[in-house]
């Protein structure tokens, strides 16, 4: 997952500026107790922070893989 897709993720899961809200501000536990925007700038990588993102905030597994999107065939 690159950076772009993460961001494009991020709004069409949570719009344009409540995403920047939740990127920002949750601080989450399974990235060492930050927000996803200071994993991101510490070089956690994308994918494993959208995830995260994910699981702290209840996004259903189910869109994991972005709005609307087919999940991945195994």
């Amino acid at each position: 997952m690159r950076l772009s897709e993460f961001r494009q993720a991020v709004a069409d899961e949570f719009g344009v500026a409540y995403g920047r809200v939740v990127t920002g501000d949750l601080v989450i536990a399974e990235l060492a107790d930050r927000t996803a925007d200071d994993a991101l700038k510490q070089g956690v990588a994308v994918r494993q922070v959208w995830l995260a993102l994910c699981r702290a905030s209840g996004v259903p597994e189910s869109r994991w893989h972005g709005v609307g999107l087919p999940a991945p065939r195994s």
